[in-house]
């Protein structure tokens, strides 16, 4: 059983929100305080993190860049800012998902369902004989350990920005519309939103990029979406 850890000041809210989800098979505790939630996050093991924004304590936003530094985990945000700042900076921080206050549970259920199918995938992916390498241009992208060189300096990369980089990196010179990277990796056709795609897009430039201005790997194509250049 697929454990979560909620941390929501609201009462009514996170009722609700470990309602719907223990009704779908979840196991689910709840914390309303942003200290103590963190301090469970990394002490104890859970399979999907959902964080409110404004918290006392610790807010969501730092509790999500701590969780990140050292999980891998899937988290989901959530606020009544609906500001587009807000949700750039927390998919910045290494979230994987950002919802706006009022949704439906069920949305969420949906969101949590499609998160954890796509990290399990992921981490069963992996393969005794021999790792899965993708060298272009001093660009090395070990599939298998999941590991990111860059001219031999190895970065770090959030789940979805390195399963990003893989995908673009595995189908060089195709373009994908922001609708197709969206679906292929966040697995979800109906809920959720394309602006992830450029965020991620952004981050990734960041890391991989001499001048992001003039990307030499991540090309734009205007009015259709991106593509990997060999």
């Amino acid at each position: 059983m697929n454990k979560i850890l909620i941390v929501e000041d609201e009462a009514a809210i996170a009722d609700l929100e470990r309602d719907y989800l223990e009704l779908s098979g979840f196991e689910v505790e709840i914390e309303n305080d942003g200290t103590n939630g963190l301090a469970k996050a990394l002490a104890d093991d859970y399979d999907l993190f959902i964080l409110d924004l404004m918290l006392p304590g610790i807010d969501g936003f730092e509790m999500c860049k701590e969780i990140r530094n050292k999980k891998n985990t899937p988290i989901i945000m959530v606020s009544a800012k609906k500001d587009d700042i807000d949700k750039i900076r927390g998919l910045g921080l290494g979230a994987d998902d950002y919802i706006t206050k009022p949704f439906s549970p069920s949305e969420l259920v949906a969101r949590v369902k499609a998160h954890l199918a796509r990290y399990q995938r992921l981490i069963g992916s992996t393969t005794q004989y021999g790792n899965d390498v993708i060298e272009i241009r001093g660009i090395k992208i070990d599939k298998t350990a999941r590991r990111v060189w860059v001219n031999n300096e190895e970065k770090q990369f959030t789940t979805k920005e390195f399963d990003l980089l893989a995908f673009l990196a595995s189908n060089p010179n195709h373009v994908f519309t922001k609708e197709d990277l969206f679906k292929q990796i966040w697995d979800m056709e109906s809920v959720g939103d394309i602006a992830t795609v450029t965020v991620h897009i952004k981050k990734i430039r960041e890391k991989v990029e001499l001048n992001t201005t003039k990307p030499q790997y991540i090309e734009t194509i205007w009015g259709v979406g991106y593509r990997f250049r060999m």
